[in-house]
C-alpha cells in the first residue's frame, strides 16, 4: 500500500470514529422555532409544533394519518395494542430487540420465523406456514431501510384475516416501487431516534390510513382520554413535546440532503472495499427500492471474522455495530426457535460507521482496515 495507512488517516481525524453521529440543524433555525415555543408556553399535549409535524410527515409519506409519540419502542407497543394484537403473533427472528420485547411487554407470545437469505427479511412462506388457530397478526421489520416482500405478506395477510404491522425504524426516506416504505401495511411504526436518517432527538410514530386505528392511537398516547377528563379506554403517557417537534421541523426539508450525503459515504465504502471478493459481502436490496443508505452493512465470513474486524477497528478508535445481535430467537425471555438464516446473519453482520457529514476518505480508510483485519500479512 502506498501513502499514508489507513490507521494514520484515521487517527489524523482526531478523537475516533463513532458508528453513527447525529445531524443538526443550524443553531439559529433551531432557536428561532423555540422562540414561537417559549411565545406560546405549550410545551406538550398536542402543541402547534407536533400538529404541524404530524401533517408534514403525512404529506411527506403519503398517508392521511401520522401519529407522533416520544419514541419509537412506544410507537410499537401503541400500535400493538390498538391492532389488537394478542396471544401469538407472527414475526421476524432478524431485528432489533424493541420488535420482540414490545411483543411481550404487551402480553403476546412472538412465534419466529426465519428470514430470506438475501435481504434479510422476513420469509413469507415461513410466515404462512407459521399461522395457526391462535395467531392474532403478523409484525414484520424492513431490515436497514430494504423493505419486506410486502406484497407476499398482504396475500397471506389477507388470506389469513390478519393485521399486518411493520416496524419501519430504518426506513424514512426509501421508497418502494414509488411509494414510501412506511405506508404499507395496516399500520406501520417509525423511530425518531438521534442516529436516524430524521430525527426529533427522540421521538417516533404510528403511520397508518385507518382513521379508527389512528383515533384509538391518539387516545391511547394520552391516557386514554377521548375529550378532557373524558378517559374511554386505557392508555399511557406516550405524547411527543413541542421542543422535539421543533427540531423535527427543522431537519425534514434537509432530509434528501442528508441521504446524498450518506449514499457518497456507502458509495466510498464499496470502492474501498471492492477487491474483497468473498470475504466481504453485502444484504441485498430489493428491486423495485430506491434505498436511503440507513446502514452500511456488511456481511463477514464468520463470528470469528467479526471479532477481528471489530479489534482491529477499536484499535484505531473506529466504532462498528453489530446490527442486529443477537437472533431474536435466542433472547432468554422467548421461546426458543430453530432459525438458521437469522442466526448466520447475526453472526455475520457488521454495520461500519455511516452518517451525513462523514468524508468519504475516512470511509475509504476504514475499508482498507476492514481488509487488513481480513487478510493479515
Amino acid at each position: 500500500m502506498t501513502g499514508p495507512s489507513p490507521a494514520t488517516r484515521i487517527l489524523g481525524w482526531g478523537g475516533g470514529v463513532p458508528v453513527s453521529r447525529p445531524v443538526l440543524p443550524p443553531l439559529e433555525e433551531f432557536v428561532q422555532r423555540l422562540e414561537g415555543v417559549w411565545a406560546s408556553a405549550w410545551l406538550t399535549n398536542n402543541g402547534p409544533c407536533v400538529q404541524e409535524l404530524e401533517r408534514a410527515l403525512a404529506h411527506e409519506l403519503q398517508v392521511p394519518h401520522v401519529v407522533l409519540v416520544a419514541n419509537g419502542t412506544l410507537a410499537l407497543q401503541l400500535a400493538i395494542r390498538a391492532l389488537g394484537f394478542r396471544d401469538s403473533v407472527v414475526t421476524t427472528a432478524f431485528s432489533f430487540v424493541a420488535t420482540a420485547s414490545s411483543l411481550v411487554w404487551e402480553g403476546c407470545r412472538p412465534i419466529f420465523v426465519d428470514v430470506e437469505p438475501d435481504y434479510f427479511t422476513i420469509d413469507p412462506a415461513a410466515v404462512d406456514a407459521a399461522i395457526g388457530p391462535e395467531t392474532r397478526g403478523i409484525l414484520a421489520t424492513h431490515v436497514y431501510g430494504n423493505p419486506c416482500d410486502v406484497e407476499a405478506l398482504e396475500k397471506i395477510a389477507t388470506k389469513h384475516g390478519l393485521p399486518i404491522l411493520y416496524d419501519a425504524a430504518h426506513t424514512f426516506g426509501a421508497t418502494y416501487r414509488g411509494r414510501p416504505v412506511a405506508a404499507f401495511g395496516d399500520a406501520a411504526t417509525l423511530s425518531f431516534h438521534a442516529t436516524k436518517i430524521f430525527h426529533t432527538v427522540e421521538g417516533g410514530a404510528v403511520v397508518t390510513a385507518d382513521p379508527n386505528l389512528a383515533e384509538r392511537v391518539r387516545r391511547q398516547r394520552a391516557f386514554g382520554e377521548a375529550r378532557p377528563m373524558e378517559y374511554q379506554q386505557v392508555g399511557i403517557n406516550a405524547k411527543l413535546s413541542e421542543v422535539h417537534a421543533a427540531m423535527g421541523l427543522c431537519l425534514l426539508p434537509r432530509v434528501p440532503e442528508f441521504i446524498a450525503a450518506r449514499k457518497a459515504v456507502a458509495e466510498a465504502y464499496d470502492r474501498g472495499l471492492a477487491s474483497a471478493g468473498a470475504l466481504v459481502t453485502r444484504p441485498r436490496i430489493r428491486p423495485g427500492t430506491t434505498w436511503n443508505y440507513a446502514y452500511y452493512p456488511v456481511l463477514l465470513q464468520d463470528g470469528e471474522a467479526v471479532h477481528r474486524v471489530q479489534e482491529r477497528l477499536r484499535r484505531e478508535k473506529v466504532d462498528s455495530r453489530r446490527y442486529f445481535y443477537p437472533s431474536l430467537s435466542d433472547l432468554p425471555y422467548v421461546t426458543a426457535t430453530t432459525t438458521p438464516v437469522s442466526r448466520t446473519a447475526a453472526d455475520r453482520a457488521l454495520c461500519l460507521p455511516l452518517w451525513a457529514g462523514l468524508e468519504t476518505s475516512r470511509a475509504e480508510a476504514i475499508a482498507g482496515l476492514v481488509l487488513e483485519a481480513l487478510t493479515p500479512g
